[in-house]
């Protein structure tokens, strides 16, 4: 089973310190399914090994991690092995329990109809699910979700962080996975990745079950790094998507925007608190190119906004795919006919009756 190559769906499940509930998890995974990764991220719990000795579902693959590299870095190792034994759709669910696996067919069922390359669950989208959340992560949630907006380029959707996820397999190939980061910044990481390629993203409503299980994020330590690495993409995805990659009215509207925006408060400040007052004309130098470097932002943000990917990448991975397929078996049909023609030819010639032999009769 380890060197069989499956098809369909593939879940991906890392775990640490998660003995405890892994083995409900998998109790829940329906049938659809066809292969689980389980990822044991140097668990000091051995979380892997429990579940060789204790699940007895034949779809489970344990795969282990010599030293432990976080969350991300053990969901990529599961995502490549997947891709790699051919699934077509890869889902990843945490292993402590607080996502439902019966939700896999919507998360899969969305890039299946074509109409994203990867969905995510959003715990914002119902009432009902906001108020099961824990005070401190709702408020950590609202706040990271507006930082991934402005870093992602994804204005449409919320709840960045959330775990559970499903991508098409053939994006895996195209994304740089060393890239990607490996701890708890991963989900917002593969969404900026995904930006660039313009793949479509759609979140799916889900609650989440909180219950005895302890988290191993710590806010007070992440909260800098999280900060710094939305900046730092925010800054890459201007740089690709306006002016390397393309270079457009919004690149423009970005430049004498900021331009002018400079220009009208270094000049006001430099003005500002001398003994003359300011006549009508300095203010008007100071204003002016605050008040048109302010509307062109904003223009350029509503540019930016409407710019979020509106069509799935896949399938068109596939269609470009498909001549190539198509003339191969042009060839094959076209070699095929020639050989049939020439078979013809050879029996007309040979059941041609001989001349001498015709008039002899």
């Amino acid at each position: 089973m380890r060197n069989q190559a499956i098809s369909g769906i593939a879940v991906v499940i890392p775990t640490y310190r998660a003995r405890a509930h892994i083995l409900r998890v998998l109790e829940c995974i329906g049938p659809e399914v066809a292969r689980i990764y389980i990822v044991d991220d140097d668990c000091p719990e051995r979380s892997g090994r429990f579940v060789e000795e204790h699940s007895h579902d034949s779809r489970v693959l344990v795969l282990y991690n010599h030293k432990n590299l976080g969350v991300g870095g053990a969901t990529l190792v599961g995502m490549k092995r997947a891709a790699a034994d051919g699934a077509e759709f890869i889902v990843k669910i945490d292993s402590d329990g607080q996502m439902d696996p019966a939700l896999i067919p919507s998360f899969v069922g969305v890039i299946l109809a074509g109409e994203a390359d990867y969905s995510k669950g959003n715990r914002f989208f119902e009432p009902e699910g906001i108020l099961t959340m824990p005070i401190v992560r709702l408020v950590g949630n609202v706040g990271l979700s507006f930082l991934a907006k402005i870093s992602t380029g994804y204005w449409h959707t919320f709840d960045p962080t959330n775990g559970f996820i499903a991508i098409h397999a053939s994006l895996i190939r195209l994304l740089p996975l060393h890239k990607i980061s490996k701890r708890y910044f991963f989900e917002s990481d593969l969404l900026f990745r995904l930006n660039v390629l313009s793949a479509r993203v759609i979140d799916v409503p889900m609650h989440s079950h909180y219950g005895d299980e302890a988290s191993n994020l710590k806010p007070h330590r992440e909260i800098l790094r999280f900060a710094l690495a939305h900046l730092r993409n925010f800054a890459k995805r201007i740089l690709y998507g306006y002016f390397l990659r393309d270079f457009n009215i919004a690149s423009l509207e970005l430049l004498f925007g900021l331009v002018l925006m400079l220009f009208g408060i270094l000049y006001g400040f430099d003005k500002w608190g001398t003994n003359a007052p300011a006549t009508a004309g300095t203010v008007m130098i100071a204003a002016l190119p605050i008040v048109v470097g302010s509307q062109l932002l904003l223009a350029f943000l509503n540019y930016d906004i409407q710019s979020v990917p509106r069509s799935a990448l896949h399938p068109r991975l596939k269609r470009s795919a498909q001549p190539m397929r198509v003339n191969k078996n042009e060839r094959e049909m076209q070699n095929a006919s020639k050989d049939v023609s020439v078979l013809q030819i050879t029996r007309k010639r040979t059941d041609r009756p001989v001349m001498g032999m015709d008039a002899g009769n």
